[in-house]
């Protein structure tokens, strides 16, 4: 692992890093707030996943979530948004595929498949990192994210909840199978077959696979994204019919932008530090 930079902040620290990835082929980079609390012990963690076109520094930069993180003792790690300057036909010309766009899956088709292994990476090489230069308690760890973020939050949790035991989200891509942004991706990354997809959907994952964490989502309902996007309804619907526990609050006036994540991100970290020291 390489360190990129390091500040003090709020008694802990917010670094950047960059370590190799097989699963991705090449350099990552990723972010970590290291609360004061770990001078003692290791800390819980929780994993943001930013949205299209952002970085692993976007969050650390603009949520404000170091100061709540700071007295709760939680550590954030913030990944990058896909792999970066493969070379790829087609990586840098649209802004929902491809640089900026991994959408937190494994892709099956080529050329993707080659680097595009963001489920690999989340849930095995960064934790292997951070677990190893970092005093994480990786037996406590939580995920959430924003937009296609969202997305990836709400489906790795489904996917892993033995690995992430607590997870919500800001304005997530709810069913991705049902968007222009997830059809998209899923179309490029995993081919035609739908059943596929519905692996990667967090509407069909809450239906078929619920977890017994308790969800929490917020949506904007100003949000310029909502009605062709994001379709949370589809998502609260299918938790009503298997039986998960989501609270989906929807706020007047707010939009898709991380003056929204600002407003609420307190209540975030609160809901995951509840869920997290109930394991310690």
């Amino acid at each position: 692992m390489e360190t990129l930079s390091e500040q003090i902040c709020f008694g802990g620290r917010q670094g950047f890093y960059s370590h190799d990835s097989k699963a991705c082929n090449g350099k990552m980079t990723f972010g970590v707030f290291v609360p004061p609390q770990a001078k003692a012990a290791p800390v819980p963690v929780l994993v943001w996943l930013a949205g299209l076109t952002c970085t692993g520094e976007t969050f650390a930069i603009k949520a404000g979530a170091q100061r709540v993180a700071a007295e709760l003792g939680l550590m954030l790690v913030t990944p990058d948004t896909s792999p970066r300057g493969q070379g790829i036909a087609g990586e840098d010309d649209d802004w929902d595929l491809g640089t900026g766009a991994g959408f937190y899956l494994d892709a099956t088709q080529q050329p993707w498949a080659t680097a595009y292994n963001m489920e690999t990476y989340v849930t095995g090489e960064l934790q292997e990192t951070v677990g190893k230069n970092f005093a994480a308690d990786l037996s406590r760890q939580g995920i959430f994210g924003h937009s296609m973020g969202g997305h990836g939050a709400l489906s790795l949790h489904l996917r892993h909840s033995e690995l992430f035991k607590s997870a919500s989200a800001f304005a997530p891509i709810a069913a991705p199978m049902h968007c222009p942004w997830g059809q998209k991706a899923f179309l490029n990354y995993l081919g035609t077959d739908k059943s596929e997809w519905a692996k990667h959907d967090g509407s069909e994952l809450v239906r078929t696979r619920p977890s017994n964490a308790a969800l929490l989502v917020d949506q904007g309902l100003a949000d310029q994204f909502l009605d062709e996007q994001l379709h949370p309804g589809m998502l609260e619907k299918a938790a009503r019919e298997s039986g998960q526990k989501l609270t989906l609050r929807r706020h007047e006036g707010y939009d898709h932008s991380y003056y929204f994540i600002q407003s609420f991100i307190e209540d975030h970290l609160h809901h995951h530090a509840l869920a997290l020291r109930a394991l310690g």
